[in-house]
Order: structure tokens, then C-alpha cells, then sequence
């Protein structure tokens, strides 16, 4: 008999980098694709020190989106906004000094 190696594609992981370890310094932007042209903004890494529901409230005022902070269980606190705001998040967060530019990554198509 023939034996044919076949691989089965899976659904994709937008977290799977952040399971690596030594990523604890990073901050991870992401988007994901939701239903169409709509999407998410997710934040990843912050600081536990650093009040989530505060830098919230400030990113939703800038970018006039709305959005929530998410409890998971391997990952911890997730922000999430609504719409593309990759680069939008990452200069908020530079120039508010909550990190430094060497301390992001943006991740997404």
C-alpha cells in the first residue's frame, strides 16, 4: 500500500506567537477579521501594573471606537477595539510612554 502523508489544515491561531517563550516584554497588536470588511484590534502584554479600563477609556475617546477589555485565561487582560487601529495604538502608546518603540509589535496582514 501507498502511504500519502496528508496535512489537514487547521483554523488559525492569532495568539500562537504569544504562547513562545521570552515574549513577556512585548507588546502584541493585532487584528483580527471578523464578518466582511469588519475587524478587531487587539492589545496584548501591557504591564499588570498599568490600569486597563483607564487606557480604555483614552483609546476610545482618541480614535472614536468602542471596545472592552477581555480576561483570558492563558494570555491575561486583552484589550479589544473596534476597526484597524494597528498604528493608531502603537503611536498612543509612544507617546503616552506606557512602552518604547522597540517594545511593539504589530502583527496582521
Amino acid at each position: 500500500m501507498v502511504e500519502v502523508d496528508i496535512q489537514i489544515p487547521s483554523a488559525f491561531d492569532p495568539f500562537a506567537e504569544a504562547k513562545d517563550s521570552g515574549t513577556k516584554e512585548y507588546v502584541h497588536i493585532r487584528i483580527q477579521q471578523r464578518n466582511g470588511k469588519k475587524s478587531l484590534t487587539t492589545v496584548q502584554g501591557l504591564k499588570k501594573e498599568f490600569s486597563y479600563e483607564k487606557i480604555l477609556k483614552d483609546l476610545k475617546k482618541e480614535f472614536c471606537c468602542n471596545g472592552n477589555v477581555v480576561q483570558d485565561k492563558e494570555l491575561g487582560k486583552v484589550i479589544q477595539l473596534q476597526g484597524d487601529q494597528r498604528k493608531n495604538v502603537s503611536h498612543f502608546l509612544t507617546t503616552a510612554g506606557l512602552v518604547k518603540k522597540d517594545q511593539i509589535k504589530i502583527h496582521g496582514f
